[in-house]
């Protein structure tokens, strides 16, 4: 497909707004990633070099390996449940977690033993490949579309880059009052964002930041809202602890950071509709108020950098160089930077860790040293 020519989604997205009108932008959102035929998860596979970006675990092992070495201490620190809930929240190729069951299985076998490995992920094709790349670890694994559907067991959940995948909405202070942004058409008839008539009312998250400056854009979203309250009220009632890692904030605030992916260059949200994947940066202040707010009563956050630094990576990359000649060693040091480092194209500092937990866990919690092998 050419640049400029509409996609299939495009085509039924202009129908929709000259039928009903302008359209919200988290609408648009969730349509242009999840339709059943053309959205962007539902009908591609968009991870590694040959997809639109990479994540951490696509980078190197150490990354699923260590947070497999947090939930090992995270276990022993609730007091070794068994049996126990071991979940993964939109687990891509399944490459994260049959790192993490590996570092598990090194660290401590009774804990594997005790685990029942559960994927959340809403799409079919996704779900297929998790399945097939964790089934050599013959152990019972289950795949479920929402949060709700886990079963009443003490829960240790990895999401990595979930979050950002969740559709916001934007209110955008122009002509002296407060409006919504949404999904038109120009006068052209092609698809353009634009601010809705002035909201009779100011959201309460909105209205602590005290007043906006002209064009200033403030980001929210009910929906990573009702995910992060419907995953605390699980380990409120059945105990455990959980790691949300994510690219974005830690202080709520104003700022515009919607944006398209394609080809691991930054796109027009509105121009690869259903071929290009949407994107904002997470508000990770918000995440720890929902936490609380539901009565999480442990919760904390760190940058990755961190995080992994604390946990050893350097020692790992020390101990995964070792054997290898200099080309290998140095692609290790440049999985370090990535993952941890501070440079336009790094990790460390950009993403961040959410943990919560019914039990006050540090974070992170460390493990013996020489533990780790």
């Amino acid at each position: 497909m050419s640049a400029g020519e509409p996609t299939p989604l495009d085509r039924r997205l202009r129908e929709t707004i000259r039928a009903e009108g302008p359209m919200r932008l988290d609408r648009f959102w969730n349509i242009a990633l999840f339709d059943r035929d053309h959205g962007y998860y539902t009908s591609r596979d968009p991870f590694g070099e040959v997809g639109d970006f990479t994540t951490a675990p696509e980078i190197s092992q150490m990354f699923g390996e260590l947070l497999g070495a947090w939930l090992v201490a995270a276990w022993r620190g609730m007091g070794r449940p068994s049996p126990f809930l071991l979940c993964e929240i939109g687990p891509g190729r399944g490459t994260l977690m049959a790192d993490i069951l590996r570092s598990v299985g090194q660290l401590d076998r009774d804990m594997l033993r005790a685990a029942r490995v559960r994927l959340v992920e809403t799409s079919d094709r996704l779900a297929a490949r998790q399945i097939e790349r964790l089934s050599r670890f013959d152990l019972p694994i289950g795949r479920h579309r929402r949060l709700g559907e886990l079963e009443p067991l003490p829960l240790l959940l990895v999401g990595n880059e979930l979050l950002d995948a969740i559709a916001i909405r934007q209110i955008r202070f122009s002509g002296g009052a407060l409006r919504e942004r949404e999904v038109a058409l120009n006068d052209e008839g092609a698809l353009e964002l634009r601010e809705g008539p002035p909201l009779p009312a100011v959201p309460a998250a909105l209205a602590r930041l005290g007043a906006p400056s002209e064009g200033a854009v403030f980001e929210f979203s009910p929906e990573r809202d009702r995910l992060v309250a419907d995953l605390s009220r699980h380990l409120v009632a059945h105990g455990g602890a959980a790691v949300l890692i994510d690219y974005g904030h830690a202080a709520t605030g104003f700022g515009d950071t919607l944006q398209a992916l394609r080809r691991h260059r930054v796109a027009s949200v509105l121009e690869w509709v259903g071929e290009a994947d949407i994107t904002s940066h997470v508000d990770f202040a918000r995440v720890l108020e929902v936490a609380r707010g539901t009565g999480v009563p442990h919760t904390a956050a760190s940058t990755q950098g961190a995080f992994l630094l604390a946990l050893g990576l350097l020692e790992r990359a020390g101990a995964l160089g070792a054997p290898l000649d200099e080309a290998g060693r140095a692609a290790v040091t440049q999985a370090v930077h990535r993952l941890a480092g501070n440079g336009p194209s790094d990790m460390g500092e950009l993403f961040k860790v959410a943990a919560l937990s019914t039990l006050p866990l540090e974070l992170p919690p460390f493990l013996s040293e020489g533990e780790f092998r």
